[in-house]
């Protein structure tokens, strides 16, 4: 039976929220053999299912232990799909991106993604990994240099550690753009901590990453 790539991608998305890592693998290289984009299978199936995560999380009808089985079909995918994306060679010099999950957070999930994605873009990412202390942030990207910080949060007591890096970067002067995310982020918390961008997921993060810097 044929199968349109909507449905694949439907599919995938399907298999991400339901933390079907089996579905999700058969899914990617089904994928694969169509000779569909991985990129686009990446987009249009695993972050959209995970973009329905974070919504259901928002909304109490999810909760951590099954958004790391949904994190764990996704990166069933990604493991398949990652060996065949292309990264963009046509950016500019490639900026440095601090990435790493804010202090008090050890859900890495969508750092992960937005990782992925950004260096699949051009970027070069330094991660700075999960429970990541403010000091960290900060000494992180002056040592690097890095045109842009980005922080993530699954936990809402983890979102308070955000603001703290803002202030720091812009108390020394530093030129870093930061950009916030995760399931209970939103665009007017990340105005009021004075983030520089908000990114609801993964393809929002880059878009917002290559205009912040001008790409």
């Amino acid at each position: 039976m044929m199968v349109s790539k909507e449905e694949i991608f439907e599919g995938l998305a399907k298999a991400v929220v339901d933390g079907d890592e089996s579905k999700s693998e058969e899914l990617a290289k089904k994928s694969l053999e169509m000779g569909i984009d991985p990129y686009e299978a990446l987009m249009q199936g695993c972050n959209k299912g995970m973009a329905k995560v974070s919504d259901l999380y928002e909304c109490k009808e999810m909760f951590v232990p099954e958004i790391l089985l949904s994190a764990d079909a996704m990166y069933a995918a990604i493991d398949i799909l990652k060996p065949h994306l292309k990264v963009d060679s046509s950016a500019k010099k490639p900026a440095k991106v601090i990435i790493g999950v804010a202090q008090g957070d050890i859900h890495d999930i969508g750092k992960n993604l937005v990782k992925m994605m950004l260096e699949v873009a051009g970027f070069i990412l330094i991660d700075v990994g999960k429970d990541v202390p403010v000091d960290t942030f900060v000494k992180k990207a002056e040592e690097e240099d890095a045109e842009l910080v980005t922080i993530s949060a699954l936990m809402t007591t983890s979102m308070l550690y955000m603001e703290p890096v803002i202030k720091q970067l812009k108390a020394k002067n530093h030129k870093a753009k930061v950009i916030v995310g995760g399931a209970p982020i939103n665009a007017d918390f990340a105005k009021k901590i004075g983030a520089d961008g908000y990114g609801k997921d993964a393809v929002e993060a880059v878009k917002i990453a290559k205009s912040l810097i001008g790409a």
